[in-house]
């Protein structure tokens, strides 16, 4: 297992490598060293996961395969496997192999395809090292590489507004690893530990509340948060989606927002388990985040804008889900003792299916994600526009994409016997079980929300899915056009998106029979997000958002959080830094300034010396004195010339620079190092 392990980690890095080494000798060569190395991080992935379901510890709740790369980066690195983490490394090798594979048509036409792949890879290693990290540090490390290899992605084309949305990707992922990087520090000086595995961080917090425990956990939800996308840190995935290229947008929500929901499950489970707070917290910001991205989504009138803040809001799910587990998980009656990837946890009957609920939401995203934004994907390839206006249409006589997009349609809307319902509805039944056992006011607002949000979600899903396949372009000659193109995508891209298309359906049938999830309570829930989401489709995208049957973008840009609000604040930030700065330079010569002119201020002298010292002059004048005292009367006919205190005054200066050029000659050293050798040894010998 632990061979599986570093290979699994270090030979997508490897294979970047010489992607990009063949990869100047051909585009053929290139595509086969890159198709070969996700194939064979797919198959060691496999086997990873084939060896640890045999394995007897496997559901035990130890730490099986624990691997340690010493003295990297001081603290080493640590690697480790259980069910979660196996999980969503196979998820990611997965997405990594259609993505690949689905590049080499995507990609034909762009410049700078080696660094494309390069970065491609790069990442693949640097996410797989995440999901496998066996402690805070190795996950941060690897955190960094993973937003700085993806960084390229979203730069890609580098036209202005990419490089735009780049920075602000950038900037969000510098932003959160340092609030990671503080939380880290602080949580190793209380705990001793940054281990991800085991109960010693949990047990430290529950036997001695610290107020540093709680700000480093805050500090690392906040660089998690914003990874994962969460209000109010989402802006990037607006931005980043639709102007990195499809495959690259598949993964950036499909599978790296997932990274920062790993890091919180780690906070929610573990450091802050048995916190009932902490747990509403998360439940707070899942809210506020699955709402805002389904209000953002619904008013978007670009495809890949839509699906960006659909996974926004799809992130806001997942973090309900956890921030049920976490609040069931502190409360004291009826508890069970459950494992679940190595996490010990006490946990009612909510808490677990809150957990499972939240866990096979990321899975059914993720493959979601991959099988939409591919389809957007093949949509741009073929028009390269992204406006619901201009693509209207398209998908009118093209089947294989309507089954497409429509899986992953109903799959993310919620629709019974579809991925995305069994999980939404595990969700929603521990918002439910809370209900019943501690009846509130604020739980049911929250479960009428979660309802409303799946209802928005049914728009603009429908918004989308009219758009393209249903309604006619306004252009008669488009339309025509649009509808005599028949190889809109290779054979390969077909079946691999088909397979993954087949998989929400049987992964919705299986799952609702398994959770047991077809019942009145869980299709009530369902059906009446159907129902929000129908009326809200008519009477807001087909009533106020269409002009003339044209959509028409409602979004006020004095609503762009980064433009009114994040940019302005780093600016006046800046301004208000910068000042300090310059104050804080300065203020030691304003301090010699007062000082000299109060405290150390200069004593006026009598008179001013022109030549000379003090000595020189006192004894200069006294001879001097005495010269004219001879000069009135032994010498009064042949007087005495000269000054004394002028020549003692030079003797002076001619000695003082002879003693000067002496002191810093070599032979002056010399002479002081054998007096002072000469008077060690004489003590030696005396002592």
């Amino acid at each position: 297992m632990e061979a599986y392990m570093n290979f699994a980690v270090l030979f997508p890095f490897i294979g970047a490598a010489v992607t990009w080494v063949f990869g100047r000798r051909g585009e053929r060569v290139r595509n086969v060293a890159a198709a070969v190395t996700v194939s064979l991080e797919l198959l060691a992935a496999l086997c990873l996961a084939v060896q640890f379901s045999m394995a007897d510890a496997a559901f035990l709740g130890d730490v099986p395969g624990l691997v340690c790369w010493e003295g990297i980066c001081g603290l080493g690195f640590s690697f480790t496997a259980d069910s979660f983490r196996i999980m969503y490394a196979l998820i990611a090798a997965f997405m990594w192999f259609v993505s690949t594979l689905f590049s080499f048509s995507y990609m034909k036409h762009y410049a700078n395809q080696n660094r494309y792949y390069l970065f491609l890879l790069l990442t693949l290693g640097a996410t797989v090292g995440i999901f496998l990290s066996a402690d805070f540090f190795t996950m941060f490390v690897f955190f960094e590489l993973m937003s700085f290899s993806s960084y390229v992605w979203v730069a890609q084309d580098e036209r202005k507004e990419s490089l735009r949305a780049a920075e602000t990707y950038l900037a969000i992922a510098v932003i959160g690893g340092l609030c990671i990087l503080m939380g880290m520090f602080l949580l190793y000086q209380e705990t001793g530990s940054l281990a991800t595995t085991g109960n010693v961080v949990n047990a430290m917090w529950i036997n001695q509340p610290n107020g540093r425990i709680v700000a480093a956990g805050i500090l690392m939800l906040i660089g998690f948060g914003a990874k994962a996308g969460a209000v109010p840190l989402h802006i990037w995935l607006p931005k980043a989606h639709p102007v990195a290229p499809a495959p690259a947008s598949a993964l950036l929500s499909g599978i790296l927002t997932k990274t920062g929901v790993f890091g919180t499950m780690i906070l929610t489970l573990q450091i802050f388990g048995g916190n009932t707070a902490f747990g509403k917290l998360i439940l707070g910001i899942g809210i506020l985040t699955m709402l805002a991205g389904a209000v953002l989504a619904v008013f978007s009138v670009d495809l890949k804008r839509t699906l960006a803040c659909s996974s926004v809001s799809q992130i806001g799910f997942i973090f309900t889900g956890l921030g049920m587990a976490g609040m069931f998980s502190g409360i004291p009656d009826q508890l069970a003792v459950r494992d679940f990837s190595g996490w010990m946890m006490v946990w009612e009957k909510g808490g677990e299916v809150s957990l499972n609920g939240a866990i096979l939401h990321m899975v059914n995203h993720s493959l979601i994600k991959l099988l939409l934004f591919c389809a957007a994907g093949i949509i741009f390839m073929n028009l390269h526009k992204l406006d619901l206006n201009e693509i209207r249409g398209y998908g009118r006589k093209k089947p294989l994409l309507h089954i497409l997009f429509l899986a992953g349609a109903l799959g993310i809307a919620g629709v019974p016997l579809f991925n995305g319902y069994v999980s939404k509805s595990m969700i929603h039944e521990g918002m439910v079980l809370w209900q019943e056992e501690r009846p509130s006011v604020w739980m049911k607002g929250a479960e009428w929300l979660f309802l409303l949000s799946g209802g928005l979600t049914v728009a603009y899903m429908t918004k989308l899915y009219v758009a393209i396949f249903l309604d006619r372009n306004t252009s008669q000659e488009l339309q025509e056009k649009y509808d005599g193109q028949k190889n809109y995508c290779n054979k390969v891209t077909a079946i691999l998106l088909s397979l993954t298309a087949l998989l929400l359906p049987v992964i919705g049938v299986h799952g609702g029979i398994d959770k047991e999830t077809f019942n009145w309570e869980s299709l009530s829930g369902a059906l009446i997000s159907i129902v929000i989401g129908v009326a809200v489709y008519f009477a807001v995208v087909r009533k106020w958002m269409m002009r003339d049957g044209v959509y028409v973008n409602r979004w006020r840009p004095e609503l762009d959080l980064e433009e009114r609000v994040y940019r302005p604040l780093l600016s006046l930030l800046d301004v208000i830094l910068s000042t300090v700065c310059r104050f804080l330079d300065r203020l030691p010569d304003y301090l010699v300034v007062v000082l000299r002119r109060t405290v150390y201020k200069d004593s006026p002298l009598p008179h001013e010396l022109e030549e000379g010292d003090a000595l020189t002059h006192v004894v200069g004048t006294m001879l001097d004195d005495g010269k004219k005292a001879l000069n009135h009367t032994i010498y009064k006919k042949h007087p005495i010339q000269g000054s004394a205190e002028h020549r003692l005054a030079m003797i002076s200066q001619e000695i003082k620079e002879n003693n000067t050029m002496i002191s810093r000659s070599l032979s002056f050293g010399l002479l002081l190092f054998c007096i002072g050798l000469l008077f060690t040894l004489i003590y030696m010998l005396v002592i």
